[in-house]
């Protein structure tokens, strides 16, 4: 089912003409302050936007220097998210570089692509096919928006073969970056994790996904050169058209340890990967 104010019920015809009745995911501006600055309005589907706005925030490098974070504060009249630091900031300058992106939702990325990613490698981080194939198993059968309404991406931060969040947007940079402002709020590691989302392997996601400190990056969708690139130059391990059993690996094959018996894939015990909690 559908979680409750994410979708709407619309009626309409099928291809013969007969009388439907259809969910159909919610789409809403959501304004992001960073103390007194407007940063960005971005179209989401309005849940998690306290995690939504930090992650967001975290991504672009707009904390670095910001001391810590106060107080995050959410106005769902207004559908705005201010989140306080401790230190000053301004970022009049980097408000006027920004990057449209391939996001879905159309996303946009402030400065320099590339900032923050000279000289930076990721942690070395085993990746076990059995885990893999027991993640795709059980993501793309768990209950989701996705499943009850389509139009939508998902992103699951997972540990091994466990997935551990799952976060849903309209973009699948927004997904990411609920994932990223949870990460923040519960103080989780990223050196031990795996980002799976449905979205393509784009350099935003790359770049994302190596600002996050993650090694291993899978998706069920195919990939660019660009994002193949940055993932070679940072060390990670970017899985892609990751189905079934099958899956391709443009960077970081080195890490992968290829212990899957396949022929007890399909009898493996499926799981529910726990949503994220408020």
């Amino acid at each position: 089912m559908a979680r409750a104010g994410l979708t709407r019920s619309i009626v309409g015809v099928d291809q013969n003409g007969a009388a439907i009745e259809q969910n159909v995911v919610e789409e809403r501006p959501l304004t992001i302050y960073l103390n007194s600055q407007e940063i960005v309005t971005a179209m989401t589907i309005g849940d998690y936007p306290e995690y939504l706005a930090l992650g967001f925030l975290r991504n672009q490098g707009m904390l670095e220097g910001a001391g810590a974070v106060t107080r995050v504060d959410y106005d769902d009249d207004l559908d705005i998210v201010v989140v306080r630091t401790d230190q000053p900031t301004n970022h009049e300058e980097k408000l006027k570089k920004k990057t449209r992106t391939s996001g879905c939702a159309v996303g946009t990325v402030f400065g320099d692509m590339m900032e923050g990613l000279e000289g930076l490698r990721l942690p070395e981080a085993e990746l076990r096919t059995s885990w893999l194939y027991a993640l795709a198993a059980e993501i793309n059968t768990t209950p989701s928006l996705y499943l009850s309404a389509g139009a939508i991406h998902g992103t699951v931060l997972c540990r091994a073969d466990q997935p551990l969040v799952y976060m849903e947007d309209v973009g699948r940079h927004n997904a990411v970056d609920k994932i990223a402002g949870w990460m923040m709020q519960n103080d989780a590691a990223p050196e031990d994790k795996i980002l799976y989302t449905t979205g393509r392997l784009t350099s935003e996601m790359v770049i994302k996904c190596a600002h996050m400190g993650i090694p291993v990056l899978a998706s069920r969708s195919g990939f660019t050169a660009w994002g193949v690139e940055i993932a070679q130059q940072v060390g990670l391990t970017l899985i892609g058209r990751l189905r079934g059993t099958r899956f391709q690996c443009l960077a970081g094959a080195d890490r992968i340890v290829w212990d899957a018996d396949l022929s007890r894939v399909k009898d493996e015990p499926k799981k529910s990967a726990r949503k994220a909690s408020t």
